[in-house]
């Protein structure tokens, strides 16, 4: 199974393709330009040189093609544009979705949520990818590119997904609980992505007050979601 992240050259993409290539996942981290993404594969390749990383570089609609699953690490701003370019490539693939709306994007601040039409960013997705048979799931939205970055230590937090297809979200979570430390947490249908993702300003806030880059959730009292 070929993984592409798709505007995988920022610090969320890349955490997450460099977590995911350790632990022998093959990757392709996705940029708007190619040369970009090539430079930073050769650079993680070489800082991570102590490990076999099965790690390409291409332009996002390459990278959409090849991939099987797809995960999408875009600024909001981005994801309109972004998902619209690599739509075709899209037919009935799982497409994971990390963007979260927050005021950043209107020059605010980063402990604070902006509410979409659609009703989260992961829906706004699935409205745009409507009819070409995709599987769009909400992830990786709670997770702190600081984690994901801290290399090799092993991150203590949950994943929390949304998503309307149950096999594919047992598909996602068997791919992110490859990274040591994470969890995931099948919070039901795609609209729970609208409570996910205003989980996220909550965190950054968090570590902002308390000086922090680490600050996770763990949900307890309940079993991880059933790959059988």
């Amino acid at each position: 199974m070929i993984v592409s992240i798709i505007g995988g050259t920022g610090p969320q993409g890349l955490g997450i393709a460099k977590r995911l290539a350790i632990e022998g996942v093959e990757v392709i981290v996705g940029s708007r330009k190619e040369e970009k993404a090539l430079d930073i594969v050769a650079n993680t390749k070489e800082e991570l040189a102590d490990y076999d990383l099965n790690m390409t570089g291409m332009a996002n609609e390459d990278a959409a093609k090849a991939g099987n699953v797809l995960i999408i690490t875009v600024p909001l701003v981005a994801q309109k544009p972004t998902i619209e370019g690599i739509k075709e490539f899209c037919k009935d693939k799982i497409v994971m979705d990390a963007t979260v709306p927050l005021e950043t994007a209107i020059g605010g601040k980063p402990s604070r949520f902006i509410d979409l039409m659609e009703g989260s960013a992961a829906e706004r997705t699935a409205s745009i990818l409507e009819g070409t048979g995709a599987k769009v799931i909400c992830a990786f939205c709670n997770i702190s590119n600081s984690h994901l970055a801290n290399i090799p230590e092993d991150i203590e937090c949950d994943c929390l997904i949304a998503g309307d297809d149950n096999e594919s979200k047992v598909i996602a979570a068997e791919i992110i609980d490859k990274i040591p430390g994470i969890k995931t947490v099948d919070c039901g249908i795609l609209e729970k992505a609208r409570i996910i993702e205003k989980i996220t300003p909550l965190l950054i806030g968090l570590n902002i007050k308390y000086k922090s880059h680490y600050g996770g959730l763990r949900i307890t009292g309940i079993p991880a979601l059933d790959k059988e």
